[in-house]
């Protein structure tokens, strides 16, 4: 099983809407067969593992991710598969809560009097699944927000410098974070300060993710990167009142794509639940300080990143990590559980989890 889970993992951030499943046919102690879901549409760990081991599947044991699926969707039901392939017995890490498998799948290898057991390195498998739990049953993504600090917690200076905070080593681990997430979203001011490309760049290449801008009066330039670079599609959201021939002009190129929400304020609600319908079930919040606010304000995340350079600013007018209304007390203060802590070249990387959801996230699915 620690295996399957390995190779679940090498696959995460590129299999969506679909999860990261990864499989493994085992006989007389031996690996017969091995597989992972590469991409959407394509075979299904099970089915690549399975056919593998060909024959020898026969009276094997299967050591899967994630429940097998019942229904036929771009692929067929790979409990069907297990059936016909011979399998003796099931190893599955988690249930899947897809309404369209839900049990399904255990119960039709179950009535093929196949001994199927549930729950073998449960915690590692609901923490890589929080993603996809968290999408299928709430129809909205599941969001990481991104935040790169000074030791006094300062992302920029009072004129808005903040190049560089953290070190390259730092730098690249965020594109590695980007090329594991379906979407990436900042505000308008970040683009208007910064200008960023907001596309993956590793040296091995990497998956870009979609573009989301949140825009109310539609102020994105024309000339910046994320309109004139059609390396990845580029959402904007704004306000019912924005001007419509501003959209026109940002929507010429065919990577554009402006949301006109029926508000004129932006609701985060409003903008998850449309990017949950483009099936993005990952979104990296990578600010700035009124957007990581907004969220914080929406209790809209699941995940928060920190990155910590060793170094003090000061300035009172320097800009912090997040704006917002000014709490009275202590007790308004968001409360979070680390999950990790690590260093990246010579920063920390802190890594934490709503207070509370961390055991949700490793009940029974």
């Amino acid at each position: 099983m620690e295996l399957a889970l390995s190779l679940a993992r090498t696959v995460a951030g590129q299999t969506s809407p679909n999860p990261p499943v990864g499989a493994v046919v085992v006989k007389n102690g031996q690996v017969i067969g091995m597989g992972a879901h590469l991409k959407a549409g394509e075979a299904h760990a099970e089915q690549i593992a399975l056919q593998m081991a060909g024959d020898e599947a026969r009276d094997a044991d299967l050591y899967v991710t994630l429940e097998p699926c019942a229904h036929t969707g771009k692929t067929p039901p790979c409990a069907d598969a297990v059936i016909a392939y011979g399998i003796k017995q099931v190893w599955i890490a988690a249930q899947d809560p897809n309404p369209l498998v839900a049990g399904k799948g255990i119960q039709r290898m179950q009535d093929a009097m196949i001994q199927v057991d549930v729950g073998l390195c449960r915690q590692e498998a609901a923490q890589l699944y929080a993603p996809f739990f968290h999408y299928i049953q709430t129809k909205q993504p599941y969001v990481t927000m991104k935040i790169a600090m000074t030791l006094d917690g300062k992302i920029a200076t009072a004129t808005g410098d903040s190049k560089w905070i953290t070190s390259n080593e730092a730098r690249l681990d965020v594109h590695l974070l980007r090329a594991t997430h379906d979407a990436i979203l900042v505000g308008v001011q970040t683009i208007l300060h910064d200008d960023p490309l907001l596309t993956t760049r590793l040296p091995q290449g990497g998956k870009n993710p979609i573009r989301v801008i949140l825009d109310t009066h539609l102020q994105t330039p024309t000339n910046s990167q994320v309109i004139q670079n059609d390396e990845a599609p580029t959402f904007i959201f704004c306000g019912q009142q924005a001007s419509s021939k501003r959209q026109q002009q940002l929507e010429q190129g065919s990577h554009v794509k402006v949301v006109r929400l029926a508000t004129e304020k932006i609701s985060v609600s409003e903008v998850l639940k449309a990017l949950a319908k483009h099936n993005i079930m990952t979104l990296l919040v990578e600010g700035g300080a009124t957007i990581h606010a907004t969220f914080l304000s929406a209790k809209a995340m699941q995940k928060v990143i920190v990155y910590v350079a060793p170094k003090l600013l000061g300035g009172k007018s320097s800009l912090s990590s997040i704006t917002g209304e000014n709490p009275l007390t202590m007790s308004e203060a968001y409360p979070f559980t680390f999950e990790k802590v690590e260093m990246i070249g010579p920063d920390i990387k802190m890594t934490a989890l709503p207070k509370g959801s961390e055991s949700n996230v490793y009940r029974d699915h």
